[in-house]
């Protein structure tokens, strides 16, 4: 009996050891494909707020980039050609974001500038392929140092250490990416980061495990695989507020960590999880951090001869599995169910028209006036923040004139409360103490009907930490 369960533990783990290797063949390309696909690290800045993160406009005088003429802002774009030639896979044109920049300029400075001063819009692309925690660096230094801007708009950037760098160097930082970044990292870099498009990521964690208890997604289940992103952010949260959260409702996490600064430790990482969510006998799993965790994870579950039922927010970039049949199989999406707070990444113009009254058909209507226009809502992914970086960098600014820093922006936006209403989501979520102008999200489940995801219900306001 002993030798026969031996042989049987060496055939296991043969087994899975074929696996492995059969997956990485699989999902070489595709971790280099989803290098830059958007969707960190604390810093330690001492910024001008108070108690409870309230922004104090207590500070006087310019900041860096800021001119008695112009103000300077660097709108970053992910070159992510390379890397789609090289693997295939699907995703709608973008266009040409240094032209959606340029349009944004001309809008702004015909519009009264950034507190009565011309708006110097530079555009720089950064290299997906190239991604790295050296080169987030040098970029940022390239910005901080040789541009001296007095803000950047930020697409793409997933390494930890970009964001802090930023805010050490004190350069308002416009985050147009779908990056998990919670309340206590925008507080500790505050006032310099903020989020002109997406939510706080407190907020939608517990949204997403509201919504998957609601819809019956742990009935008669006491545990389920959870696949994290490892950084200081999203050990924090799913350490504290999920692992909580799951457990009140009777569910314990098996929480597969996986390290997502190079291609190689992103996919091994989520193998692993695969392997062991199969030998633990899961059949539901769950994605916190973004970072492209879902999309490789179910590419190489197949090849571990994992199935389960998944459940994904908009940091999964949704629309990804819909526009990729050959990479994805369609029998992943059964039953996948989840929250959205990015149409353009989430569902087609048929469940959601585009554009929407509102400040949607508003960015669409100053695209318009440079002639650049978008045959959908996932075509204009990319410049639907952009405006939404603009808008905001501008009705902050609107009464400053010779304190136009990061603090008193910060005080000024905050000032607007839920007035300012993202392009890009649903509706206001900016507040005394709070980063984010994203403050609603809806609930989103795949539909087999339309082989699409769609949303069920309306707006529901994100929770507050």
């Amino acid at each position: 009996m002993v030798e026969q369960a031996r042989a049987s533990r060496r055939a296991g783990r043969d087994h899975d050891r074929s696996l492995l290797l059969r997956g990485a063949a699989v999902v070489v390309a595709a971790g280099l494909a989803l290098a830059g696909c958007g969707t960190v690290m604390p810093g330690a800045v001492v910024g001008d707020r108070v108690a409870g993160g309230t922004v104090s406009a207590s500070a006087e005088g310019v900041g860096a980039g800021v001119t008695d003429d112009a103000v300077k802002v660097v709108f970053v774009g992910t070159d992510l050609e390379g890397v789609k030639k090289v693997t295939g896979f699907k995703t709608a044109d973008a266009g040409d974001p240094e032209a959606q920049v340029a349009a944004l300029e001309e809008w702004v400075n015909a519009n009264g500038g950034i507190g009565g001063r011309t708006l110097d819009a530079v555009f720089k692309m950064y290299d997906a392929t190239e991604d790295s925690p050296a080169a987030e660096e040098q970029f940022c230094n390239q910005i901080t140092q040789d541009d001296r801007a007095f803000a950047v708009v930020l697409t793409g950037q997933l390494q930890s250490n970009a964001r802090p760098c930023y805010a050490k160097r004190q350069t308002l930082i416009l985050d147009a990416t779908l990056v998990a970044t919670d309340k206590q990292a925008y507080q500790e870099m505050a006032p310099y980061l903020w989020s002109p498009a997406y939510p706080e990521y407190d907020g939608t964690v517990r949204a997403l495990i509201d919504t998957l208890d609601e819809k019956g997604f742990f009935e008669g289940r006491d545990r389920v695989g959870l696949v994290a992103d490892d950084t200081p952010i999203n050990r924090r949260v799913v350490e504290g507020l999920a692992t909580s959260m799951l457990k009140e409702l009777g569910v314990t996490p098996e929480v597969g960590w996986v390290d997502t600064t190079d291609l190689g430790s992103l996919f091994q990482g989520n193998e692993q999880a695969a392997v062991t969510f199969r030998s633990e006998g899961l059949d539901r799993v769950m994605f916190l951090g973004g970072a492209r965790l879902a999309s490789i994870f179910a590419t190489v579950a197949r090849t571990q001869e994992f199935d389960a039922t998944y459940a994904i927010s908009s940091f999964d970039s949704p629309g990804f599995f819909v526009n990729n049949p050959d990479t994805v199989p369609p029998e992943v999406l059964q039953g996948m169910v989840g929250i959205s707070f990015n149409p353009s990444g989430d569902v087609s113009d048929a469940q959601l028209p585009f554009p929407r009254q509102g400040p949607e058909q508003e960015c669409m209507d100053i695209y318009a006036d440079a002639g650049i226009t978008f045959d959908s809502r996932e075509s204009a992914r990319v410049a639907l923040p952009y405006c939404d970086a603009a808008r905001i960098l501008q009705a902050g600014a609107a009464d400053l004139t010779d304190n136009l820093n990061a603090s008193a922006w910060g005080a000024a936006v905050q000032g607007l409360g839920d007035s300012f209403v993202p392009a890009t989501g649903f509706a206001g979520g900016v507040a005394t103490d709070s980063y984010s102008a994203s403050g609603a999200y809806r609930v989103m489940a795949f539909d087999d009907t339309c082989g699409c995801f769609q949303y069920e219900g309306e707006d529901v306001a994100l929770p507050r930490p």
